[in-house]
């Protein structure tokens, strides 16, 4: 069992877009692997692998009674309706915040064998396919955010225990403020 410590707020690798797979191999398998075990340990709804520090396009989750991995995964809304519902992020500890997600998506991409992979997800899990796609997007939940609840969000992150220790410089910090004000 290998658990990789959580990527926090502030560092670059969770801002940059992560890059496809291109080989299906034990690596990959590997790296599925862990993503399972640090989900797990973290009791989280998903994990992409950019939380852990890698630039590959691979999440796991483990929410509405499945579990399950895509690769190189694509999403698309199944209709108009929308839910807002609190949303929170392991590379955010603490901090939760209504976020406006489609309430139906079709997921697909590939198992860690390069085999095709679709399904139709609502509730919690339609909500982690699109959270977890935006990481690999280098998107946070705070850029999906009103003006109004990114700024309490801001102000939940500089007063928490953990903001700080990622020893980011707050230059990056000042960026991925920037970047969360321009993608809504």
């Amino acid at each position: 069992m290998t658990v990789h410590p959580v990527r926090l707020f502030g560092d670059p690798v969770l801002r940059t877009a992560a890059d496809p797979v291109t080989s299906f191999d034990d690596r990959l398998a590997r790296t599925v692997t862990d993503l399972m075990d640090t989900v797990a340990h973290e009791e989280g709804a998903g994990l992409a692998a950019p939380q852990i520090g890698l630039s590959t396009r691979v999440f796991v989750y483990t929410c509405g009674g499945r579990r399950g991995h895509l690769v190189n995964p694509e999403w698309e809304a199944i209709g108009d309706e929308t839910t807002e519902v609190n949303e929170g992020c392991l590379s955010i500890p603490g901090v939760s915040m209504p976020t406006e997600r489609f309430a139906r998506v079709r997921a697909r991409g590939f198992d860690m064998k390069g085999d095709p992979v679709s399904f139709e997800a609502d509730g919690i899990l339609a909500r982690a396919v699109q959270h977890e796609i935006d990481h690999l997007d280098g998107v946070l939940f705070l850029q999906r955010l009103t003006p109004e609840r990114r700024r309490a969000a801001m102000a939940e992150i500089r007063s928490s225990s953990w903001f700080g220790s990622a020893a980011v410089s707050a230059g990056v910090v000042y960026d991925q403020l920037s970047d969360a004000m321009a993608v809504r």
